[in-house]
């Protein structure tokens, strides 16, 4: 997690610039060497050429071959796609791969050994992974760079701030905005969303006769930038809640379920033990456009009302305008938790919310296109899965512009320059961190939220800036990074930053 005791915390790379940054920053070395004094930090032999792929076998995936794929070179031809974080290469086994995409192939491969060949095209980084002090440096001008980052925008605010996005060529993060968006990467299908409702109603209000609380609430992770804990204790002043798990326990968990591992799976008995309830608050632990999860589609699955907070734009995913309770349309908790008792006393209105389950009642037409057309499936063997399909999309992307380069190369006046492709806020950027209630400037100076997260949003800040610096000057040696940052804080204290 970001920002926690950490001496160096999640980082990505950043740039200032124009478009043209990839091939006018960076090392102007010679297409065909590299100086020997860049490489240090580095293992030499990467350089020789063919020597790092000596060790590698490259077999081809069949099915991954798209109709419009007519590439026949062999795999000493092909460009290289090289996993940054090792531990997410999606191939097994073995390290390396050859890849037949929609229109090209290409070498994937997780062997840093390749991080300075001629023919590594691109670098493929995971954003929760992303050190800056393990950045691989220097960066080449002949490579493109791309983030995939799913995850919750906590755990990497570098990624929320211009200098740190604008590094990266192409992007697959839950924005809709990024190239290969994963926006609905928790919900399976249509189907997910259309199961019958597991509890009924009558048996709903019968527990509910019986003393159960209308609106659950299971966390277990307490200290989250959304800061969801404040907004839920101020809740509880007006409506039962029933908080399981460590966050604001006022419930113990049936022994069966004590196992944490149940309760983030979707395990029958716990599924069955948390549908009992007319209402789940789901609230997600970072706020940012898209960025949704199984907290608000599981109760959508299950026949229960998701009281949600989280992106901003949720209203745009759901199956219709009566399928969720968003948090934010409601000036204070005092008038959620009325609105809540009123809809647990009334049948009528509390069924309006599950009418979806009936397919004709679908009516998001954005909603409904998203699912038809994603090409990548979650847990679909017929179709890749994203990690598979956002290499292929950068595999196709990079053999479209090395095609570019040679034409331009061979015909100056006849074909246009390839114009580098630059990620910007609007793939990743996430807000400053808030208060879950009240306003900040309310807040003890020793709040233990305050004193954590707007801290490392605004630290994040100044690490991309000394990041962007460092390779805009192109050092080699990632352990300067802090003498950037350094650099930078003292301009900024003397007004010329």
């Amino acid at each position: 997690m970001a920002g926690r005791g950490r001496l160096v915390p999640c980082a990505c790379l950043g740039l200032f610039g124009v478009l043209c940054w990839v091939w006018v920053s960076f090392a102007s070395f010679p297409d065909d060497q590299h100086p020997l004094e860049a490489l240090d930090a580095l293992e030499r032999g990467a350089f020789q050429p063919q020597s790092a792929l000596l060790g590698m076998e490259f077999a081809s995936i069949g099915p991954y071959r798209g109709p419009g794929n007519k590439d026949r070179r062999n795999n000493k031809e092909l460009p290289i796609l090289l996993w940054w974080s090792g531990g997410l290469f999606p191939h097994f086994p073995g390290d390396s791969e050859r890849i037949d995409c929609a229109t090209s192939s290409c070498l994937v491969t997780s062997n840093r050994k390749v991080q300075l060949y001629k023919r590594t095209a691109s670098i493929i980084f995971y954003g929760t992974d992303f050190r800056a002090y393990e950045a691989p440096l220097p960066r080449l001008r002949h490579q493109t760079w791309a983030l995939f980052h799913e995850e919750s925008p906590m755990n990497n605010y570098i990624l929320s701030h211009g200098p740190g996005i604008r590094l990266f060529n192409y992007t697959a993060t839950f924005r809709r905005e990024s190239d290969y968006p994963l926006t609905l990467q928790w919900l399976p299908s249509l189907d997910y969303l259309l199961e019958p409702v597991v509890v009924s109603l009558e048996e709903k209000n019968r527990l509910r006769r019986e003393g159960l609380g209308p609106v659950l609430y299971m966390q277990s992770h307490c200290d989250v930038p959304s800061d969801r804990n404040r907004y839920v204790q101020e809740l509880m002043k007006y409506i039962q809640v029933d908080s399981y798990g460590k966050c604001l326990n006022n419930k113990p968990l049936p022994a069966h379920l004590e196992d944490t591992a149940t309760a983030t799976g979707e395990e029958a008995n716990f599924m069955n033990f948390v549908a009992r309830y007319k209402f789940h608050l789901a609230l997600e632990n970072g706020l940012c456009p898209d960025y949704m999860t199984e907290k608000l589609w599981r109760p959508l699955h299950q026949g229960c009302v998701p009281v949600y907070r989280g992106s901003a734009v949720v209203a745009d995913w759901m199956p219709n305008d009566h399928s969720a309770i968003i948090v934010d349309n409601f000036p204070s908790p005092k008038a959620l938790g009325e609105f809540l008792k009123h809809l647990d006393e009334n049948d009528g209105e509390y069924a309006k919310y599950i009418e979806f389950k009936n397919p004709s009642r679908i009516t998001n037409p954005r909603l409904l296109e998203a699912l038809e057309t994603r090409e990548w499936g979650v847990n679909d063997m017929s179709k890749p899965n994203y990690l598979n399909g956002f290499e292929c999309y950068v595999c196709d992307q990079e053999n479209a512009r090395l095609s570019a380069e040679r034409a331009f190369r061979k015909a100056p006046k006849k074909n246009q320059q390839p114009q580098s492709k630059m990620a910007n806020n609007s793939h990743m950027g996430c807000p400053l961190p808030s208060p879950g209630y009240g306003n900040v400037k309310d807040l003890p100076a020793d709040d233990g939220w305050l004193q954590i997260w707007p801290q490392d949003y605004w630290q994040s800040l100044d690490q991309a800036e000394g990041l962007e610096s460092l390779i805009r000057q192109n050092e080699s040696d990632p352990s300067l990074l802090w003498k950037h940052i350094q650099n930078i804080a003292v301009s900024r204290a003397r007004g010329k930053h």
